[in-house]
């Protein structure tokens, strides 16, 4: 025992925290032998486990955010923030009222649209579509539309009596730019007869892909003088579209929009005309979160598992250390660091493959795609062309530290109950 406690003893050194004898017997640990090959499973597993969970939640978190990116983009970005519609008497003059508007602190820009609803048709099918009347002044600065033409152009529109229209729409009716599209309106002229249906063909300027399977499908743009023409407004537009510097800003610009108009009218914006979609997105977004937390705690037990396995298995080693001057704390420390490094290293490699899949999503979407035969991913049932993803490097973190607390805390019993193992008893019954 002089020896044990001799200044030359590296046990001497033992109390002293995260020693290198410490480091050298945890990584010991973690290697596979033949007669410890159960327990070497069970921690691969706990690693896989690990890593899989932290790469998943990497990549639905990313996948979760970038649909709400994406879909708030399109969304507000063809339809606006805030919607003035009038209530007494009609807007006959938005063009004062649309640069009142335009003028105000924050406001990107204000576009009056007559907006009607009719049933477009070729000679091969038919469908029910949204017309908007816009100004040809204001129509290159709707973004969505002008950085999207598929087909055609949009530098005589106004000039004529053309239209443009949706990918999917095109798709449907089977049109190219150029070809005619017939719309029908229930609303036509008054006749002794009574309300007779207004049938009109306009040609196909050009074709749009705003990549939002909804807006694609149903939207029909026609100069504004045409569009009052065609539903029968005196002058007159349906609602004036604001769009704002910041999308969240909402609710201060309603205050100057109201006074700017100077009349009494009916105020919306995008968050209420969405609410309950994107409320649906984030409750979904939260489950899939605690859900998926599930994996790596399942992964964190498995840990636990492994350590008490590891730590029955080496009893006789613990007694051994205990009589070389081995301090209850150092034994703790041997099997903290063992635990901790599986769920560290699973962790790590978890980010470098949800980094790598996030970034790569496409990719991986065209190979499943291409080793199944068929299209993975319907644009026509998901809103979306493409398969957002956008990274936020702060949820990356919440998820790594997560992670880490759960792997450290799935280490603390095991290693307690390690620290606590009675050398005597251990080398009598070991």
């Amino acid at each position: 025992m002089a020896v044990c406690k001799h200044e030359s003893d590296p046990m001497s050194s033992a109390t002293r925290p995260f020693a290198g004898f410490e480091w050298m017997l945890a990584l010991r640990y973690l290697r596979t032998r033949r007669r410890e090959g159960f327990v070497s499973v069970i921690a691969g597993f706990s690693f896989i486990g690990i890593m899989l969970g932290v790469a998943t939640l990497i990549i639905v978190l990313s996948v979760m955010n970038g649909f709400r990116s994406e879909l708030l983009n399109k969304i507000v970005g063809i339809n606006g923030h805030i919607f003035v519609a009038p209530i007494d008497s009609p807007l006959t003059d938005y063009d004062e009222v649309a640069m009142r508007i335009a003028e105000l602190p924050g406001v990107r820009r204000a576009v009056p649209l007559v907006e009607g609803q009719a049933f477009a048709s070729s000679s091969e099918e038919g469908g029910g579509v949204l017309v908007r009347g816009v100004r040809p002044d204001d129509l290159p600065r709707i973004d969505a539309i002008t950085d999207n033409i598929r087909q055609g152009s949009i530098d005589n529109f106004g000039e004529q009596e053309g239209v443009l229209i949706g990918q999917r729409l095109a798709e449907q009716l089977g049109l190219r730019a150029g070809d005619t599209l017939t719309l029908i309106s229930p609303r036509g002229a008054t006749t002794a007869f009574g309300t007779a249906p207004r049938i009109k063909g306009y040609p196909v300027e050009a074709i749009f892909e705003v990549g939002m399977t909804e807006f694609d499908n149903i939207f029909v743009y026609m100069p504004l003088e045409e569009a009052q023409t065609y539903f029968n407004r005196a002058g007159d537009v349906s609602v004036i579209e604001v769009f704002l510097d910041d999308a969240d800003r909402v609710f201060q610009a309603r205050q100057a929009i109201s006074a700017a108009v100077e009349r009494p009218v009916l105020l919306t914006d995008w968050t209420q005309r969405n609410r309950t979609f994107f409320a649906a997105l984030e409750v979904e977004r939260n489950v899939m979160f605690i859900i998926l937390t599930l994996i790596v705690l399942v992964a964190a037990l498995n840990i636990v598992s492994g350590l008490i396995m590891l730590v029955k298995d080496k009893s006789h080693d613990i007694a051994i250390l205990r009589t070389m001057g081995a301090t209850r704390g150092a034994i703790m420390r041997v099997f903290l660091i063992t635990g901790a490094s599986i769920g560290i290293v699973g962790t790590i490699a978890g980010l470098i493959l949800g980094l790598v899949f996030t970034y790569n999503i496409e990719a991986v979407q065209n190979f499943f795609s291409w080793v199944l035969g068929q299209d993975l991913w319907d644009p026509t049932v998901r809103f979306l062309s493409d398969i957002p993803a956008e990274i936020d490097p702060s949820e990356v973190i919440a998820v790594l530290v997560m992670a880490f607390v759960l792997s450290l805390l799935a280490t603390l019993y095991p290693s307690w109950r390690a620290a606590r193992l009675d050398p005597v008893q251990a080398l009598r019954y070991g």
